[in-house]
This record gives structure tokens, sequence and C-alpha cells, in this order.
């Protein structure tokens, strides 16, 4: 037994022997096959307009936190790589000596793929295409894989799970068709983004009840408005917008236009605008400030020029700052320029939000990130706000504000709370004075351009309040806020009254504070599409005219009831776009109209919050 039990254990390790070497023949080609990579990777070549590589051009990545996290320069041939990627989405930013920096958001790395980018450098217009997606060396995703699901006909309809992409090949006619969705191949033909694309359009015709003589006067309502956008080469965005129609009772056409070009810089679009303006005044205008009722003299002309910019730095990934300004210039009788900065800083605070604001000159309506609408709209908007001219001993003057503001916000589950306080001095306020007699504190008294209202220099006033909300979401498209707060208003010395003239309605108006409770609503209803805005403010106005606002936040609506709707309208089938029915009703129950007695028995109506009927129909392409 013992001998058996030996030669048993010889022969054991006399096997075990002869394992070794197959082992290690086996072992050796899994030791030096390159391993499987699951990360991927972005590389791309930079030329200048006519093709020429360019080498030394910087190329940074970011996150899509805008965090750097690789630099790289241009090789001799003008390419770059960047490699070990985890699959996410990163922005690229290339900048060279001599030529406009360009950068690309949203580039898509995929598990074993490598992006190929094409940069193309100009000192006009840079950009970057994405012109193919291809497997990357010692990646899990290999042709000899794709081959072989290929060939397998059990596997086969496991193909046609996705539907491919356009212009994509069948399978089996082509090495590069697609077989799943993350790895799909794409040529540089079918990648090509056209110069101009993704354009939008809008034509707006409107209306304004012209039976109310004291229409707001600060908004130019010329009849037809357009807006165009599209973008250029998938990094620039050009937006056109223009008013055009007729002054109020001279026949003679007005027109306003503006030009905003923006340009995406590592995740930031900082932009530049163009706004011009000419309107030829009414004959009643004319005759107010020519020589009384013969009119002598030709009809003066408003013409307007402002050129803007704005831009954004992302301070951390809390912190961020939003800045521009405006230069405005004024031709009416007189010359007037005039320089209005502005700047909001926006801080990420572990459970809330903080915004500081601060505004001089013009006012900078929709600089509040939750109340921003669409892009076009926007613009049209701020085409319509005309600067208030007031006359004063015979010479024109603009009003303007400067106003700071700070509020914290917090959101909690369906509620956001807010709380917020400003402080705003306002020099040349403008009081509406509507349909005034001829001859009216003559010198201190502009006939508005629009309606038969007279605009009138009230001075500097100044005012500090704040405000308190809560604001309830109702399901997915309702909200619902309730706000507290003060309200800067005017309101009339007694001791003062009657007035005799332009100097004593100056001194008989006095800045004062009044409490305010305001109820807005925002949604959408569903089953007809409708868009609608509506909120009511209720202040003691019985004997005070509401201060013109500077605010840049939502939290102050206007004074008494107001409601806007967007009703989306039966189209032609077949073609593009759709129509919308807008109207808008501000101050339906007049709140804030102020009497004031002169000196000879007359009356004066002061109204800074005329009740204003609009109505229109919009064209969206």
């Amino acid at each position: 037994m013992g001998t058996i039990r030996t030669s048993e254990r010889r022969t054991r390790n006399r096997f075990a022997l002869a394992l070794v070497p197959v082992s290690l023949l086996v072992l050796a080609p899994l030791h030096a096959a390159t391993p499987i990579r699951f990360a991927g990777a972005v590389s791309g070549l930079v030329m200048d307009s006519a093709g020429k590589p360019k080498p030394g051009a910087a190329v940074a990545l970011y996150n899509q936190q805008e965090r750097l996290l690789q630099k790289t320069y241009t090789d001799l041939a003008g390419n770059f790589s960047f490699g070990d990627l985890l699959p996410d989405f990163y922005a690229v930013q290339v900048s060279l000596a001599s030529f406009v920096p360009t950068s690309r958001d949203r580039v898509q790395v995929r598990s074993g793929m490598r992006s190929l980018l094409e940069v193309s450098l100009s000192k006009i217009f840079s950009s970057i295409q994405v012109v193919s997606t291809t497997p990357a060396p010692g990646s899990l995703m290999s042709d000899d894989w794709k081959w072989t699901l290929r060939a397998d006909s059990s596997q086969r309809p496991i193909l046609r799970i996705l539907p491919a992409a356009p212009g994509a090949k069948s399978a089996g006619t082509s090495s590069s068709a697609t077989t799943s969705g993350t790895a799909r191949t794409t040529t540089a033909g079918n990648s090509k983004t056209a110069i101009f694309h993704d354009s939008t359009g809008l034509v707006k015709i409107s209306a304004t009840d012209s039976a109310l003589t004291d229409a707001a006067a600060d908004e130019a309502d010329l009849g037809t408005q357009f807006a165009f956008a599209t973008s250029v080469f998938s990094t620039s965005q050009v937006q056109v917008s223009g008013n055009l129609g007729y002054a109020s009772g001279n026949g003679l056409p007005a027109t306003a236009i503006r030009t905003t070009f923006s340009h995406q810089v590592a995740g930031d679009v900082p932009s530049v605008s163009v706004m011009m303006r000419e309107m030829n005044a009414p004959v009643r205008v004319s005759q107010g400030l020519l020589g009384g009722p013969a009119g002598e003299g030709s009809l003066p002309t408003l013409r307007t020029l402002s050129i803007s910019m704005a831009d954004k730095i992302q301070l951390s990934d809390a912190l961020s700052v939003v800045y521009g300004s405006q230069l405005d210039t004024i031709t009416f009788l007189n010359r007037l320029q005039y320089f209005s900065p502005w700047a909001k800083l926006s801080y990420v605070l572990p459970r809330g939000h903080l915004d500081m604001v601060f505004t001089s000159g013009n006012a900078q309506p929709g600089l509040d990130s939750r109340e921003q609408g669409d892009g076009l709209q926007n613009e049209l908007s701020a085409l319509s706000l005309i600067p208030h001219l007031t006359q004063r001993d015979g010479q024109i003057k603009v009003q303007r504000g400067d106003d700071y503001e700070i509020g914290y916000s917090e959101v909690v589950g369906a509620m956001e709370y807010r709380v917020s306080g400003y402080h705003q001095y306002v020099s040349n306020a403008t009081l509406t004075i509507a349909s005034p007699d001829a001859g009216l504190f003559t010198g201190d008294l502009l006939p508005s351009m629009f309606t038969s209202s007279g605009l009138f220099d009230a001075g500097s006033i100044s005012s500090v309040g704040y405000t308190v909300s809560a604001t309830r979401s109702l399901g997915q498209h309702h909200k619902l806020t309730v706000a507290y707060g003060t309200l800067g208003v005017l309101t009339p010395d007694n001791e003062r009254l009657p007035i005799s003239n332009a100097g004593d309605l100056r001194q008989a108006m006095m800045a004062e504070n009044r409490q305010a409770v305001t109820l807005r609503s925002a949604g959408l209803i569903r089953h007809t599409g409708t868009h609608y805005v509506a909120s009511y403010q209720y202040a003691d106005l019985k004997s005070s005219v509401a201060v013109a606002s500077f605010s840049t936040q939502p939290d102050r609506a206007e004074p008494g009831f107001n409601i806007a709707i967007r009703q989306p309208l039966p189209f032609f089938g077949g073609m593009p776009g759709h129509i919308e029915a807008t109207a808008e009703m501000r101050n339906v129950l007049a709140q804030g109209y102020l009497p004031l007695g002169l000196a000879d028995g007359r009356q004066i109506l002061v109204v800074n919050n005329p009740r204003v009927f609009r109505g229109g129909l919009a064209f969206i392409f």
C-alpha cells in the first residue's frame, strides 16, 4: 500500500509540473493584451478659415459645473486630445492670439468612444463642430465585436430596437452602421450644422383703446411688432426686433428697431445690443412747444440711440455676478446723453438664495431669473419702453433712478418664501396729467408722444421699503403668491393747495410710504392652453399717486387689478408655427387717480397708473 501511494504522489507531481508551461503559454497573451477601456476621449483639429492647421492654440476642457479639468495646446499639425474622461457632457474652449475665441457646450463623451471636433478660428466668427464619434483605441466597442453581432442571426433583432440615425446605412452593408444608442457613429457630412439655424420669428399686431386719454405714456405701442432670432455657428445668436406704426394724430410713421448679438463663451453668453428710435411728435405737441395754437415751425422729432452690453461672471459654484450697462443719447429740442450701469450678485446658500441688485439710470426689468420669459418677447418689451421725458423751464429732462435691493428666498416643499428690501432715489420724477388744458404750466409740461396726457417734472424723490411674500405651487401649472410690504407714493400737502403754478405743484407733492397687500396668480389652463397672469394690489391710494417703480423683483406688482392672457388659436393645417391672441388690462378699477384743484377754479387729474386695455394677435413661427 505504501508503494502504491508513493507512486500516485509522484504521478500527481509530474502532472502539476507539466501544467506550469501550459499555463504560462495561455496566460501570457492575456497579460500582453490591452486592458478594456470604459472611459472616453475628446480629440480635435484646430484650423483657420482657410483650412490651415493652427499650432499653439490653447484648448481648455470644463465640466458641467464650469470647472477647469484639463488644458492643453495644439501640436504642429493643429491636433489636441483629452483622454481618460468619464462618460458625461463637457465644454471645450479654444483661444489663439488675433482670433475670436470660441467654445462648445454639451460635448458628449461616451464609454469607450472618442468624440472628434473640428475647430474653425476666424477674426469674426469662430466655431466648433462635432464631426464624428469613433471607438477609442482598446475600447470595449470594437469592430470585431460589432461583426460578431451582425453574423449571429439570433442576436440580429437587437440591432433594430432603436431607430437608425437619419442617413445611416443598414446593418451589414457598412461598417459604420448603428448597433446601439451608445455605439452610434456619425459621419462628418451628417453632423455638419448650417451657418444659420434654429431660427424663430414673431409678428405681433396690437391695438390700445383710443378712448382712454390717460393711457400709459412710457410705452411705444405703435401697432406692429416683429422679432427674429437665429443661431450662427451654434455658438452665437442674432436677434432683430422692430416696432412700426404711426404716432398719435399726425399721420407720420414712427419706427424703433433693436439688434442683439450674443456669443457663447465657456458657458457664459455675453451680449451687445443697439437700439434706435425715430418718432415725429403729434401736431398738439408742436403747438404746445413752438408758439401756441398757430404751431409755428416744423414738428419736433424724437430720436434715441442706445448701446447696451450684458455679461456674467461665475466666481464660484455658488457665487455669480450678472452685470451690464447702457449708453443713451436722446435728441428732442435739446440733446441728452446719460450712462446706466447695473449689476446683480447671486449667492446660493445651503438653504436658500441671496440676491443683491443695483441699477442706475434706466430700470432693468427682467433681471429676476425666475420671471424670465420668451427671449423674443423680452426683446419686444425692451424695445417698447421709452425714456420718461419731461420739460422744466423749457429744457427737456429725463427721469433717472438709483435702486438698491437685497432679497433672500427659500423653497420649502411646495412653498417659496421671500423677503426683500429696497431703497430708490428718483430724479426728474414724472407725473402724468390727463388731458391738460392748453397753456397749462407753459414751459413745464411736455405733452405725451402717444396720448393726450401731459408729463410734469415733480423733482427728486426718495423712498425706502420692504416686501414679504409666500408663493404656493398648485400642481404643475399654477402658482399663487401673497405679498405684504410698502409702496412708495406721492401725496399732496393740503396746506399748499390750491395750486397756482408749476412751482406750487412741485412743492405740494410729498413722498410717503403706503402699506400694500398683493395677491398674484399665474398659470396654464391645460384644456384650452390659456396662459394667464392676474394680480390685485390693495393700498390707500385715495389721496396719493404711486411713484414709478425701479424694482427688478417680481414681488411688487402694479397697484389695482391687472390681468394678462395668452390664448393659442387654431392655425392652418400643415403650416409652421401657431397664432396666439393676447389681451392685457391694467388697473381695471381705475385706482390711484388723484384730482387736484387750481387757484382759478379748474381741476387737474394726476394719473400715474392709468387704466389700459390692449389686445392683439401674435404669429409665432
